[in-house]
């Protein structure tokens, strides 16, 4: 499933300033990589990156479309779904819960949240297939994160 072209368009301008705003060198490979993920409704994973590229640039590597993914994740430009980095992280919790999740260490914890679990499931993702339970994960910056960081208020 693809983005329309005019979406396209305006997320790669959109990548382009971005680059150039925080000082980013906007290399061939860069664009390209970016403009694999934004055309995709899939949320594609490094290697289906890797593998849909790789027949124009031969030479592009996996490590390299990492490297970018986790830059352009770095510049707010795209955000990711499932483990963080190269850590998958285990829950032996099997009990209704929820996860914080700091978006800068990876600080993870659980809560509880009775407004959560009576969250109704949109009839939209009945489309998908079968629900078997519903999870949310709130990103942020924990605490520690925030005061190295001199974002801390209290």
């Amino acid at each position: 499933m693809q983005v329309d072209e005019k979406e396209l368009e305006r997320r790669v301008e959109h990548f382009q300033e971005s680059a150039k705003r925080a000082g980013v060198k906007l290399t061939h490979q860069r664009l390209e990589i970016f403009r694999e993920v934004a055309a995709s409704a899939e949320h594609p994973s490094a290697e289906a990156v890797l593998k849909a590229l790789r027949p124009a640039m031969p030479t592009l590597s996996l490590d390299t479309v990492y490297r970018t993914l986790w830059l352009l994740n770095d510049l707010g430009l795209v955000s990711t779904l499932g483990p963080r980095r190269e850590v998958v992280r285990f829950d032996a919790n099997l009990s209704r819960h929820h996860h914080y999740v700091c978006s800068r260490c990876g600080l993870t914890r659980d809560f509880e949240s009775e407004d959560l679990n009576a969250l109704p499931i949109p009839e939209s993702v009945a489309r998908f297939g079968s629900i078997d339970t519903m999870r949310v994960e709130v990103l942020g910056l924990c605490r520690r994160c925030a005061r190295e960081l001199g974002e801390e208020s209290d």
